[in-house]
């Protein structure tokens, strides 16, 4: 009797403790300033010509629940939240069903989220699985009912809900997927659009028709369990054939959620903005051109005739670091994988180029001969390494760097290499900024590492711009919502590079695709000869896998990667691709600019000269082109 009286105390006590913790939490809640549903999470970009491409929540869009079809309505309440107009927030009946299911399934399949708790979530500028981030959440689904009606929970939630492909809040869905307005909404068209929030990428019907169907068939069947439809209406709308539009009404550009993507990527590295600016709704200024996001991706299309080959791409302004337009795969709407900003593949012989500058650097000239010839290398513990040239092609007889670089040689890169010392080039990309770090082997100057292509980039901006070390960047600035500067991007420049000797490589690049340099061999990129109106340094990779082009002027900076998600192989038609979206993006984008090389520093002299042997031309010479030289180590 005794035990059972101690039990109904503590019991009393924990209710009156529980009682007294949940009016606190009320009265301080509702002692806070309401949260500005029409703002928060807002988060806008602007393109470097301060126009709007992205508004986080879509509040410029924004429409009453008045003017959403009641099919809309009825179909989101009965698949995500049936008791929604009589939970707190919380359904503890679900809660309790989903742990019962999951612990049965041995899973975390079940979830319990109320439609208050999916827009708390929904404030959020990210969306990371943490105790923090759902206790964060929870506590504004609390304040949530507390300050605002079921109604205008509901109205903020749809007009805030991510539809898939970049698309946010109903209206600009339904204006996307059926050009029309979300008030105009039959049965069919509602009940395809309310399955999409699940899973956004899995279940728009332009990603999968057939899971799109499999969950609008859900959706039918919730409304007449609920006795919202009758069967009939189920059977009519799963036999519509719905016609989708998929454009947007401004900038309906594929890859622009890319762009968009990256720059949320970059700005929750930027560690000295609070989080709770970022989720009060925040104002980034971006370098993106328009102009150029245009080029690129209507040149990636133009070129692709592979459905499953991927592209990666970049332009950058090398002078300050501001990445202009950015690719990061083929089609947002199939794969929202962003390769541009989270991916790292083998970078192939365009690492070659900070070799020949380290080359340059320790007393090599453009006439700097090895033997090419099928070679392996043999170390001290008796391990060995037998480079190939593509195509098993050699000489058989001693080539300059000058034609190195133009024929991508691997004999004659693995050879400097290794005279130069394998810690050189490792201590060079380092230099110029590049974060990976890579290993000191001897294949290192093939490119057998990955690397991710913005920060392999930002190593090219350094000969780009003649020797200095940038931070490659998508945002300028960022304000709150009240205009208030939180952050600035400062572009800083430092000196890393002899601006002479990064003179003589960019002209060595040249050669690439220079008509003087056949011989035995073909420049790498000699099919792009015709297609260039302007004078470029340019230096391709391939290996099994991958396919590289990277390619520059004193006014912008391309790299284009192809290749597949899976690293299979590649053939011949990944590595055209890859060369053509490089030169129609770069060619287009300067044209009608003034575009202008690289200045010849005064301490620089040309030399005509046979550019595969490296030896002064003669009226015999078959092949004669002007190589650059430091005073005093021109050949004689």
């Amino acid at each position: 009797m005794k035990l059972l009286k101690n039990s109904l105390n503590l019991l009393f006590m924990f209710f009156i403790a529980v009682t007294i913790f949940f009016i606190s939490m009320y009265i301080y809640a509702i002692s806070l300033p309401k949260i500005d549903l029409n703002n928060i999470n807002n988060v806008t970009i602007y393109d470097n010509k301060n126009e709007v491409v992205f508004n986080g929540n879509g509040n410029k869009e924004w429409v009453s629940l008045s003017n959403i079809s009641p099919y809309l309505i009825n179909a989101t309440i009965s698949t995500e939240d049936k008791r929604f107009y009589t939970h707190p927030g919380f359904d503890f009946l679900r809660i309790i069903k989903s742990i019962y299911v999951n612990i049965t399934n041995k899973s975390l399949s079940q979830g319990a989220s109320t439609i208050t708790q999916q827009l708390a979530r929904n404030l959020f500028s990210n969306f990371d699985k943490t105790w923090k981030r759902k206790i964060k959440e929870a506590w504004y689904a609390f304040r949530l009912e507390i300050n605002y009606s079921k109604d205008e929970i509901l109205e903020a939630y749809l007009n805030t809900i991510n539809y898939g492909n970049g698309v946010y809040g109903i209206e600009n869905a339904s204006y996307y997927y059926f050009n029309k307005s979300s008030k105009d909404l039959n049965l069919a068209e509602a009940s395809m659009l309310a399955g999409i929030p699940k899973a956004p990428n899995a279940y728009s019907p332009l990603n999968n028709l057939e899971n799109a169907k499999e969950r609008q068939k859900i959706i039918l069947y919730n409304m007449l369990k609920n006795k919202i439809i009758s069967e009939d209406d189920m059977n009519n709308s799963l036999n519509t054939d719905l016609v989708y539009v998929g454009k947007k009404q401004k900038l309906n550009l594929s890859t622009l959620m890319y762009y968009k993507d990256a720059v949320i990527n970059e700005l929750y590295s930027i560690t000295n903005i609070p989080e709770s600016y970022i989720d009060s709704g925040l104002k980034i200024y971006t370098s993106l051109d328009i102009n150029a996001q245009t080029i690129l991706e209507k040149n990636m299309i133009n070129n692709l005739n592979d459905d499953n080959l991927q592209v990666a791409s970049v332009m950058m302004n090398p002078n300050n670091g501001d990445i202009i337009a950015l690719i990061g795969g083929t089609n947002y709407i199939k794969s929202e994988y962003n390769r541009a900003i989270s991916s790292k593949r083998q970078v192939g012989s365009t690492m070659k180029p900070f070799l020949y500058y380290a080359a340059l650097e320790n007393g090599f000239t453009a006439s700097t001969a090895f033997l090419s010839e099928s070679t392996t290398f043999t170390f001290s513990n008796n391990d060995t390494y037998s480079p190939q040239n593509y195509g098993n092609l050699y000489p058989n007889n001693k080539i300059s760097m000058a034609a190195a670089i133009a024929y991508s040689d691997n004999i004659y890169a693995v050879k400097t290499h290794l005279f130069l010392g394998e810690n050189v080039l490792v201590d060079i990309v380092k230099r110029v900024g590049i974060k990976e770090k890579l290993q000191e082997i001897p294949s290192l100057p093939l490119g057998t590492i990955e690397i991710n292509i913005i920060d392999y980039l930002g190593g090219y901006a350094s000969f780009a711009n003649g020797g200095y070390k940038i931070e490659p960047h998508l945002i300028e600035k960022i304000e709150d919502n009240y205009g208030n500067i939180l952050y600035e991007t400062k572009h800083t420049k430092e000196n890393v590079l002899n601006k002479s000797l990064v003179y003589i490589l960019n002209e060595l690049l040249t050669g690439t695709y220079d008509l003087n340099m056949i011989s035995y061999n073909y420049p790498t990129c000699s099919s792009l000869t015709n297609m260039l109106t302007n004078k470029y340094a340019l230096k391709t990779g391939t290996t099994d896998t991958d396919s590289w082009t990277i390619g520059y002027n004193k006014n912008i900076l391309i790299g284009v990667w192809c290749g597949y998600d899976d690293s299979k192989e590649i053939d011949m038609n990944a590595v055209k691709t890859s060369k053509n979206i490089w030169a129609n993006s770069i060619e287009e984008f300067l044209k009608d600019k003034n575009v202008e090389w690289y200045k010849m520093p005064d301490n620089v002299v040309g030399v005509v000269v046979n550019p595969i042997d490296g030896t002064i031309a003669n009226k015999k010479s078959k092949n004669k082109k002007v190589l650059y030289f430091i005073k005093g180590t021109e050949p004689n």
